[in-house]
């Protein structure tokens, strides 16, 4: 899809509203059908944005999603809804009322911004791009607070919005892009746009190193469902450098105390293991904390206890088995246990959970789920299954 005009049409309309929920296989019958009466780069155009539609659903509520216009990066780049909602709520509790959203994309983030009250300027330099994120703004009735621009971020002034909010373009012509200063725009820049905005959210992948987060900055990782999403460094907040680690729905956050290491220890009955987002955050150690336990390795992110102390930063397992890592006792041991539903976990650990499954061939009516780890430094399997908490009297 090279150009939005026909699909905004009212025969593009007509043909959008025509598609709506078609399937896969359905297509070809379906797009043969109304080329009869439609012309055939407009009817694949429809049937293009009904498959992008329906991708979209899992980023955006169905009714939404139903309604706005993508690009198949847009489906891919854009920040799942509930991320962009949470985004907007904490520039609104900074009393933040407008805000110059650099690299809108498809106006994921600046819909949330307009959602929350706020009037946004949503600047894109990709043609398109621009031109989809103002259908969106227009098919969601938020024009009178979305304003999008197509320009180059770099060329905008931003000084009279209470807020930038930038999200660089991390993935490239070979794919995703690891290097903050190989974003578009690059982080460097993104920086010096924030310090001089009196407020500042800069979208960043989850898996920068935190020494090159600014030292003004607060750095917030974000998980949905247990899904880390991304990473956002905060300019203006009033808490330069906190770590803090966020999970979505909720919100809970989980703010870092500056705590050392927890010691290792031995494997205790319970066996926790951190949301990526406070893994990524680094803050392991307070999550240990709260449960009172340790590491069972010092380079392995798995917290163990005698006690269980259920905590929305960690799941729960309880441990029955600790074994060297030998897979013939791995397949006597779930064998003996009749365990025919087997969940594979790793860290620190070469083995894929595929190719395990494929080697003990787990039968039988019962559940159970393997750590493949290292415990102390050697290569370590610990079976158990999720922790319940006791029942009360």
């Amino acid at each position: 899809m090279n150009d939005l005009a026909p699909l905004l049409t009212p025969e593009g309309r007509a043909l959008l509203e025509e598609v709506r929920g078609t399937a896969p296989a359905d297509e070809l019958a379906v797009a043969t059908r109304l080329r009869r009466d439609h012309p055939a780069d407009l009817v694949s155009a429809a049937l293009g944005q009904a498959r992008l539609r329906q991708r979209a659903a899992a980023k955006f509520a169905a009714a939404d999603a139903e309604r706005m216009f993508f690009t198949p990066n847009g489906v891919e780049q854009s920040t799942r809804a509930s991320v962009a909602a949470y985004r907007a709520r904490r520039l609104t509790d900074l009393g933040v009322t407008s805000v110059a959203d650099l690299c809108c994309g498809i106006g994921g983030d600046a819909i949330a911004l307009a959602r929350a009250g706020i009037r946004v300027l949503a600047v894109d330099r990709d043609p398109l791009t621009a031109a989809v994120a103002r259908a969106n703004a227009e098919a969601l009735g938020l024009t009178d607070l979305m304003e999008v621009r197509e320009a180059d971020v770099t060329e905008v002034d931003t000084a009279g919005y209470d807020a930038v909010f930038v999200d660089p373009a991390r993935r490239g012509g070979r794919g995703r892009i690891f290097d903050p200063e190989a974003y578009s725009p690059p982080l460097s820049w993104a920086v010096a746009a924030a310090r001089r905005a009196p407020h500042a959210a800069l979208k960043i992948a989850p898996g920068i190193p935190h020494e090159a987060v600014p030292p003004e900055a607060e750095a917030e990782w974000i998980s949905d469902g247990g899904d880390v999403k991304e990473a956002v460094l905060w300019f203006g907040t009033g808490a330069p450098g906190a770590v803090r680690a966020t999970l979505l729905p909720g919100p809970r956050t989980l703010l870092g105390r500056g705590l050392p290491d927890p010691e290792v220890r031995p494997v205790g009955r319970y066996l926790y293991e951190p949301d990526g987002a406070v893994i990524r955050a680094h803050l392991v150690a307070e999550v240990a904390e709260e449960v009172a336990g340790g590491l069972i390795d010092a380079t392995i992110a798995y917290v163990t206890a005698d006690e269980l102390h259920p905590t929305p930063y960690a799941t729960p397992y309880e441990i029955t088995d600790q074994l060297p890592f030998n897979l013939k006792k791995l397949k006597a041991l779930l064998r003996e246990r009749e365990v025919g539903t087997l969940t594979v976990k790793k860290r620190g650990s070469a083995v894929e959970p595929e190719e395990l499954r494929r080697k003990v061939k787990p039968q039988g009516p019962n559940a159970a789920t393997v750590f493949l780890t290292r415990v102390a430094g050697a290569p370590t399997m610990l079976v158990g299954g999720p922790a319940r908490p006791p029942e009360g009297p």
